[in-house]
């Protein structure tokens, strides 16, 4: 097996890492500065193109469908898992602990700075703040998961070429060779985009863990306890990494999505019901009114810079997750459609993610309108973890609550990172086959270096947002990669299906 290794992609992938880490070390201020402009400029010259290909990749992925192409199977047999285990996993890797974050505080920002032309702090402005939520995180972003996992699903099931990784897919479709230059280019860039990504994850999502639950016990929230919390979920996630996926993570995911479909009831029924519920339904209302609108806003007239500030920059960064999520969800779909992945994918991703900010965001944004917790004016002085506390404090057995919801952040954090872990071992194993899975021993070295990169980061006091915004750069180029991708997946369905009707459901 060791010789398998794709050892030269690992040590350049390695070195590119630690690279801007110690460059983040050495000059963190001009570090920032030079991503900040690289980033600015990305987006002043690609962000209607990021827009465009978002939205007409929904409008792709939903024509496929409906047509007799979203009949084709992916590979022989039954599914290897059950539906609820199968959505489970892919909500799971697709979402990290960020998104419990984000579902408590995001709206918050959008009363001061609402897009679409909006008056700031006025009632539309609260009125669109949750639909804006449900927008950043629901159908596009899912779009971008399918638009990557498909062709690689289609590629190593429906193909059987040898392979689970983006060079991979690339070189069968176009000729290059997949160990060239632009093939390791490739990889390398998927290496370092899953560093960036996750690594931001865990600068969010621990701290926030660590404050929940020095309030429970009472005690000063520290470096110490971050460290401890990184050091358990690394036991968790590299554990569930070796044992494999049948054994580890669809477990993991099965337990953290109940827990979460708990919480979430237990939210409504203890917090203010009938609120939550109104808010909800209205802005599932207003999202689906305003979401062409919201997927085109360049706003050229106002100039607000809300869509390069929010929207172009998600879909920058749901692009840094879709390559690894993409090989998560082709590598777990087999015996399934393409019917039913973009249905899995688009609609399950989709209305989990409604739900859950949904509800939290409904819970947080009537304390701040009843006066019981100023989310906004706590965000300003940079204080949301302490935030979300007293939210969850204003809940009876606020104490429960909080211990639940640290649960599901680590679960959350475990199963994305496990997820990770799993496709960059994919990628760093030559020729793996469809039946294959890349060795528990590589998986758990790329477990070990997920958590080294961000915990050596906490350590030199880095920068994280440095790294995240490194590898949003990088989101442009794969999304180039990812329109070859698609361009020779629908060649190969042409080919292979044209004139003969597909009987695989």
């Amino acid at each position: 097996m060791t010789k398998r290794l794709d050892k030269l992609l690992i040590g350049a992938s390695l070195i590119l890492v630690f690279t801007v880490v110690g460059f983040l070390y050495l000059m963190p201020e001009a570090s920032q500065q030079t991503a900040n402009n690289i980033f600015a400029l990305m987006t002043d010259a690609f962000g209607s193109f990021t827009l465009i290909f978002t939205f007409f990749g929904i409008l792709l992925l939903v024509f496929i469908a409906f047509s007799k192409f979203g009949k084709i199977k992916l590979g022989e047999g039954n599914p290897e898992y059950s539906t609820f285990k199968w959505i489970s996993m892919m909500i799971c890797c697709g979402l990290g602990s960020a998104t419990v974050y984000w579902a408590f505080v995001e709206w918050a920002y959008y009363i001061g700075t609402p897009g679409l032309g909006i008056e700031a702090s006025s009632q539309l402005a609260y009125e669109m703040s949750v639909p804006y939520t449900m927008f950043h995180w629901g159908i596009s972003a899912w779009t971008l998961y399918a638009l990557a996992g498909l062709p690689i699903a289609y590629h190593f099931h429906v193909r059987k070429n040898k392979g689970l990784s983006m060079s991979g897919v690339v070189s069968a479709m176009t000729g290059i060779k997949s160990d060239g230059i632009i093939g390791r280019i490739i990889d390398v860039l998927f290496i370092f985009i899953c560093f960036g990504g996750l690594s931001i994850t865990l600068g969010v999502s621990v701290p926030m863990v660590t404050e929940i639950f020095s309030s429970v016990v009472g005690i000063e929230p520290t470096f110490t306890i971050n460290l401890l919390i990184i050091v358990v979920l690394s036991v968790i996630y590299s554990l569930s990494s070796y044992i494999g996926i049948q054994k580890g993570m669809s477990k993991i995911s099965d337990w953290n999505i109940k827990l979460v479909i708990v919480f979430c009831i237990g939210v409504v029924l203890c917090g203010p019901t009938l609120f939550i519920i109104n808010n909800t339904t209205q802005s599932l209302g207003l999202m689906f009114q305003n979401f062409i609108h919201m997927s085109l806003f360049t706003d050229p007239i106002g100039n607000s810079g809300f869509p390069d500030a929010w929207t172009i920059f998600y879909w920058l960064y749901w692009v840094t997750y879709a390559p690894f999520t993409g090989i998560f969800i082709a590598k777990v779909s087999k015996g399934r459609t393409i019917r039913s992945v973009v249905a899995n994918t688009l609609l399950s991703g989709s209305a989990g993610c409604f739900m859950f900010f949904g509800v939290l965001g409904s819970l947080s944004l009537k304390r701040q309108l009843d006066g019981a917790v100023d989310m906004v004016g706590m965000l300003a002085d940079g204080s949301s973890n302490a935030a979300i506390v007293e939210v969850l404090r204003t809940l009876p057995m606020g104490s429960i609550f909080m211990i639940i919801f640290c649960i599901v952040s680590l679960l959350f954090l475990a199963t994305t990172l496990d997820g990770a872990a799993f496709t960059m071992a994919t990628t760093s194993t030559k020729g793996l086959k469809n039946n294959e899975e890349p060795n528990p021993m590589l998986r758990l070295f790329w477990c070990i270096m997920l958590s080294l990169v961000p915990l050596t980061m906490i350590l030199i006091n880095a920068d994280l947002n440095t790294i995240k915004t490194c590898a949003i750069i990088t989101a442009v180029p794969i999304i180039f990669i990812m329109i070859i991708m698609l361009i020779g997946w629908v060649k190969w369905m042409i080919k292979d299906f044209s004139g003969k009707e597909v009987i695989n459901e």
